[in-house]
């Protein structure tokens, strides 16, 4: 119980969940599926489902297959609707759509996390004051805080589940977009129980080996004419400073960096300069860094991936607006504007008051009044007669 309540188990659940989503995240892939998008100078081949097989990736790859099949037909179907209208960069506008409707799906999930997040923020000073009066003793410090926890109605554990959520969902939808709008006949994945869902007409000869041509028109012209089925950079030199390299750097990328940002700064609280703990000063500076590194994901992911956490960012940023409002976002470099001070959020969060029927046994057994007759039990009665008499003059 220990090991959970500190959270050690994230970082390896964490790169569970990534090595599943990996794997899980190439339908059509392994001995018994066919690849989607192929590397240049190997034979193409449809996109079609995965199968069963005998390896582990080709079962994990399966199991998660249905994921893939469902957001890649409501996103061809969303492309097909708005091509046909002769809407220019129909494939943007659909990962915007598919974007909008898995969030609004998840919801009620991420308002779970919200909830939790803020309600351990709002009890940091109680676990605070625990850690303090068991100071020196980290064994009854963790307990009583585990105590504090679960009187007070808080499980830190229920807001991790939309974190981890998050990994599969990136990579499905970087499969999506890379397997996906990069395949020259997906029909394949269109298809349930031999009948075709959406229909999408593609040619059913593959383009020689090293070409990529793909049935899906991905070049947005809105976006600057760009192919959001690739990487999206600007080349920038370093060679004006004396350093003899170069790199790219994409501007999609650095915008949802800095969205990111602002999300993280929202959910966190104003900091406390009374508050000494490096546990704390340490989780800030992650929360405020780890956005920055989608900055170097630039030159390596397609650019349809950043439209789809550009969108997916600034539904959370809405989300958190309502539940928990700015949270430290200002103020930023001394400006705090009028219509962030003292400002209400529309569905605030309320810590719950203390329930006593949530306390464990031990603790409830060791009430007040079990301790008041348990120490009548232990301490003898006091002699009137001689022998007390007698005791007292020694």
């Amino acid at each position: 119980m220990t090991f959970l309540r500190s959270g050690r188990w994230l970082g390896p659940l964490l790169l569970l969940v990534i090595a599943i989503a990996v794997a899980a995240c190439v339908p059509g892939s392994g001995p018994a599926g066919s690849p989607g998008a192929s590397p240049v100078g190997t034979p193409q081949h449809p996109l079609t489902p995965a199968s069963p097989g005998a390896g582990p990736d080709s079962l994990i790859a399966f199991v998660f297959t249905p994921i893939f099949q469902a957001m890649f037909l409501l996103l061809v179907a969303v492309y097909t609707a708005l091509h046909s209208a002769g809407v220019p960069g129909a494939i943007g506008i659909a990962i915007i759509v598919l974007t909008l409707v898995v969030r609004a799906v998840l919801i009620p999930l991420y308002r779970r996390q919200l909830v939790s997040q803020r309600r351990m923020q709002m009890l940091q000073p109680e676990l605070n004051e625990v850690k303090k009066r068991f100071r020196g003793d980290r064994v009854k410090a963790q307990a009583a805080q585990q105590e504090l926890m679960r009187e007070r109605g808080v499980n830190p554990v229920s807001g991790c589940l939309p974190l981890l959520l998050q990994l599969p969902l990136l990579f499905i939808m970087y499969s999506v977009i890379q397997n996906g709008l990069t395949s020259y006949d997906p029909i394949p994945m269109l298809t349930v129980a031999g009948v075709q869902l959406v229909p999408l007409t593609c040619p059913t000869t593959p383009p020689p080996p090293g070409v990529v041509k793909p049935c899906i028109d991905t070049i947005v012209p809105w976006l600057g004419g760009i192919d959001i089925s690739r990487p999206e950079t600007i080349e920038l030199s370093l060679r004006g400073l004396g350093l003899p390299f170069s790199f790219g750097l994409s501007i999609m990328a650095v915008v949802s960096a800095l969205l990111q940002l602002v999300q993280s700064r929202m959910m966190l609280t104003p900091a406390d300069p009374t508050n000494d703990d490096p546990n704390v000063r340490i989780q800030r500076q992650t929360m405020l860094f780890l956005p920055l590194i989608s900055v170097l994901y630039g030159g390596i992911l397609p650019a349809g991936l950043f439209i789809y956490w550009i969108v997916a960012t600034v539904f959370q940023i809405v989300q958190q607006y309502l539940i928990v409002g700015w949270g430290a976002m200002f103020p930023i470099l001394g400006w705090y504007p009028a219509f962030a001070r003292d400002h209400k959020p529309k569905f605030p969060v309320a810590l719950p008051p203390p329930d006593p029927s949530r306390r464990s046994p031990t603790q409830s057994s060791a009430g007040p009044t079990n301790r008041a007759t348990s120490a009548d039990k232990t301490i003898r009665p006091r002699e009137r007669g001689r022998q007390g008499r007698r005791g007292r003059r020694r």
